[in-house]
């Protein structure tokens, strides 16, 4: 009898454990205030000290949405509105983006108008490229619901 229950507190063990491990989210929300289907020309801030690499994925995809992106600071009164991140990376035998919040702000007051989140662990990582791709792509999606 104490072997099984040993045995069961064993399972019970490396599954919470290995669920653990297996986290993901991915969230959007726009404010319903926000029109993204006005925005015609957005920068896209990179982050001090980034080596640039999120920064170019987020401006590469916003362009095959076919917004014009600038990635230069720019006066407010030219763009439509500003575009922040927030990238964090993780180790596990090879560093890995773990989470990446896309904000899209009104350029006059830097209220966000819309935000995206995405969270992968290590099992269920994605590439920088697959994350951008989830985080703009969902902002759009929500956008697109609230129509």
């Amino acid at each position: 009898m104490k072997r099984v229950i040993r045995l069961l507190l064993a399972a019970v063990a490396v599954s919470l454990f290995a669920s653990g491990c297996a986290v993901n989210r991915a969230t959007a929300t726009v404010d319903p205030s926000a029109n993204l289907d006005k925005l015609r020309v957005v920068q896209v801030k990179k982050l001090e000290g980034e080596d640039g690499t999120i920064h170019k994925l987020i401006a590469g995809n916003l362009r095959k949405r076919g917004l014009q992106v600038t990635e230069d600071s720019k006066p407010p009164e030219q763009v439509d509105a500003v575009v922040t991140y927030v990238d964090k990376w993780m180790w596990d035998l090879s560093m890995y983006l773990l989470e990446l919040t896309v904000t899209v702000r009104d350029p006059k007051s830097d209220f966000p108008l819309a935000t995206g989140n995405s969270f992968h662990t290590s099992l269920t990582r994605l590439s920088p490229q697959e994350m951008v791709d989830e985080v703009v792509g969902n902002i759009f999606k929500e956008s697109e619901k609230q129509k």
